[in-house]
């Protein structure tokens, strides 16, 4: 993970002042580094008590469609308003920079939960919370980064599954 970590770029002040962004490009764009990620990703999870992958746009798809490939699961995709056809499910937060709005369809079973940054929890709050409305079951979710420092999320009583912390 030592490698993984290196490679994670801090952009200062990106997407506002004050925010230190942590650009996960160069990991997707190196084979061996990827997939080490998405091998500590999988490394945690129950694979045999779940159905399908909800994914969070947009670094979401990414690691939530290649796990639920990988180990033969259906994905969903969560996206921002209005990037879905109707009928969706909708559920509005607030950001630490601003406020979103997410959509999913209908759907059913239990599901793995899986962005890429876990910053202050807003959003896995809110896509928690959308998933119970359209009909998912999330049993377990998973992140590439946690950045402990500004969150102190749980989810069933520990910690968020993640394969990098800062």
């Amino acid at each position: 993970m030592d490698a993984i970590k290196a490679a994670i770029l801090d952009v200062p002040d990106f997407p506002r002042k004050g925010i230190v962004f942590r650009d996960i490009t160069p990991v997707l764009s190196n084979p061996a580094l990827f997939a080490k990620s998405l091998e500590r990703m999988s490394s945690q999870v129950d694979w045999a008590g779940l159905d399908v992958v909800v994914g969070i746009e947009s670094r979401g798809f990414i690691f939530g469609a290649a796990l639920a490939a990988k180990h033969g699961k259906g994905f969903v995709p969560m996206r921002k308003a209005g990037k879905l056809p109707p009928p969706v499910h909708g559920h509005s937060y607030t950001l630490e920079y601003g406020e979103a709005t997410l959509e999913l369809k209908d759907g059913k079973g239990r599901a793995l939960l899986v962005d890429d940054v876990l910053a202050t929890g807003g959003t896995l709050e809110a896509a928690l919370t959308l998933c119970n409305r359209a009909g998912f079951d999330v049993v377990d979710i998973s992140v590439l980064i946690n950045l402990t420092f500004l969150n102190h999320f749980t989810f069933n009583g520990r910690g968020v599954r993640s394969a990098i912390d800062y």
